[in-house]
């Protein structure tokens, strides 16, 4: 793409002219800040490493791409210019919104210069001779040894990109007690504090992670950047490990809830993703008018995120290793790459995924060459099927899990993966309280939800329920509707819509003298979630009440 290459060295040529002689690059702290630089109290609330590290991450992606090192060296010089001046035996440093350390790893990957990697294991460990009061250590999840934390607390997306330096730093590391905690905190993530989604963040005060359990719908915060951060996350955990529970977290986040966060149009966005809504939220922070989605927020950090988000997912579909390759993501794709040795390979993928479970690949090394292929079976397919070359493969189909096919590939020969795409109810934990007696519905790896729009004759959303026989997964219907919000499966499952008798109930009452409801059969017509508040402001439910019957 010419012009937008064209377009990026004019920006970068412009940021590389502010650069100060010593290295220094930020143009917010300049004339009377400039005295407030890396001062601990600014250090606490400002952006400059944030900043720092997202323009080194930005600067490393753009010379990988194209050769071109003038980003590169100015980040280069700016970390320099930290490592000479500040550190244990130097002045302290602080991460006031964690980032800068991925931003300092990658220096380091692409550089060979240690210090790099030293001075982002010292922000990890925190500096003593900042005293901080104990909620901003909360907050910024930031400040004191990152191997002493037991939760996830605070700004989820604080936590989220801590997590994800600590990570990187274990990769270069192999430090055991990095590790250690990392799972510590994942646990405690997937156990008790992630949306069904695969969102995070339950409470709009400071953008933070609940407690264990906390997971309101109508007031979830769920930040689109809180999604993309525990992606990253989840990207190095399995970078780390070659375990696919993590893979299963990743597509979970990015289907549900790092796709909700774009509108299907491209121009439109979502800074929080709630798990229901009542059709208009409201003037709040992040949309005046009551809308969810908007064109624009003050704080501009979920557009940009997801758009880089979306244009690197090329580099998620597939690692390598010693062995071989592991295949992570399944659509239509061609992987142009080599295995560690240097062979040359190259993968065709053909599919229909996520509307349908049938998955080809054509594998064509440059040679005739033995190396394991590593399938990712998902979690939530609990009846995968494969072939090679048209023969079943019984063995080693688990969910949730790699199976390892290794032989001697030759160009030409297919894989095949048929995943099981029945619809399923979704029961959450009973320490959830808000949603017991309730149930979600997914589908493959998306997450679906009604939308008043799809329920003619459903006075009010808030009074259905879904029945639910013996084999709630038989009774759905599954149908693509190619003409509806950018083509989708649709599923329709019987429920009930309940109306109390006697209009307006009083707060409270003795059970003698509630009245009965009414009853009437409907048809329950579910979206998937990232699909909702593309049309007309509509009222929303993830979470149903579901009725045995």
């Amino acid at each position: 793409y010419p012009e937008l290459r064209k377009k990026a060295d004019e920006y970068i040529d412009l940021i590389v002219s502010i650069q100060e002689p010593d290295g220094y690059l930020n143009t917010y702290w300049v004339g009377d800040r400039a005295k407030e630089r890396l001062t601990p109290e600014s250090m606490d609330w400002g952006h400059e490493l944030y900043s720092l590290g997202h323009m080194s991450q930005a600067a490393v992606a753009y010379y990988r791409a194209t050769g071109n090192r003038k980003l590169l060296d100015a980040a280069v010089k700016y970390a320099d210019f930290l490592c000479k001046n500040y550190g244990p035996d130097k002045k302290p440093l602080l991460a006031g919104h964690p980032e800068v350390e991925m931003g300092l790893i990658e220096l380091y990957r692409t550089t060979g210069d240690k210090r790099f990697l030293h001075l982002a294991g010292y922000i990890l460990n925190g500096d003593p001779r900042i005293h901080r009061d104990p909620d901003r250590v909360v907050y910024t999840f930031s400040g004191i040894p990152f191997k002493g934390r037991t939760k996830l607390e605070g700004h989820a997306v604080r936590a989220m990109y801590a997590c994800s330096g600590a990570t990187d730093y274990y990769l270069e590391t192999g430090d055991p007690q990095y590790m250690s905690t990392l799972k510590t905190l994942w646990n405690d993530l997937v156990t008790t504090k992630m949306y069904v989604t695969g969102g995070l963040g339950a409470r709009w005060e400071g953008e933070a992670i609940g407690d264990a359990y906390e997971l309101p719908n109508a007031r979830a915060y769920a930040e689109t950047c809180a999604a993309i951060g525990s992606y990253m996350w989840n990207w190095r955990m399995l970078a780390a490990t070659g375990d696919a529970r993590y893979t299963d977290v990743m597509e979970r986040t990015l289907y549900n809830a790092i796709n909700v966060g774009m509108s299907l149009s491209g121009n439109l966005y979502c800074y929080y993703n709630p798990m229901e809504f009542a059709g208009h939220a409201g003037p709040n922070r992040h949309s005046p008018d009551g809308s969810v989605r908007n064109p624009w927020y003050n704080v501009l950090c979920c557009p940009p995120n997801i758009e880089r988000t979306l244009g690197s997912l090329p580099g998620y579909f597939y690692s390598t290793s010693k062995d071989g390759i592991y295949v992570h993501f399944f659509d239509n794709s061609v992987l142009d790459w080599h295995l560690e040795d240097g062979t040359g390979l190259k993968i065709t993928q053909k599919t229909n995924f996520p509307w349908e479970g049938h998955i080809e690949f054509t594998i064509d090394p440059a040679q005739p060459k033995e190396f394991t292929f590593h399938l990712r079976i998902p979690g939530w397919s609990s009846n995968a099927k494969v072939t090679v070359d048209g023969e079943p493969m019984y063995s080693g189909i688990h969910p949730g899990s790699y199976m390892e096919i290794r032989r001697e590939w030759k160009p030409g020969d297919k894989v095949t993966l048929d995943l099981d795409l029945t619809p399923q109810l979704i029961v959450a934990n009973p320490h959830l309280e808000e949603n017991v007696g309730r149930a979600a519905v997914q589908r493959g790896p998306l997450v679906y939800t009604l939308e008043q729009l799809d329920q003619p004759g459903v006075d009010k959303l808030s009074n259905v329920s879904i029945m639910v026989g013996k084999n709630p997964s038989t009774e759905f219907k599954s149908e693509y509707r190619p003409d509806m919000l950018g083509g989708i499966v649709v599923l329709q499952h019987p429920g009930i819509e309940s109306e109390t008798k006697g209009g307006m109930q009083p707060l409270y009452q003795p059970v003698s003298e509630v009245s009965r409801e009414s009853e009437k059969d409907v048809n329950l017509t579910f979206i998937p979630y990232y699909a909702w508040a593309n049309r007309s402001p509509s009222a929303m439910r993830v979470w149903i009440p579901y009725t045995q019957h």
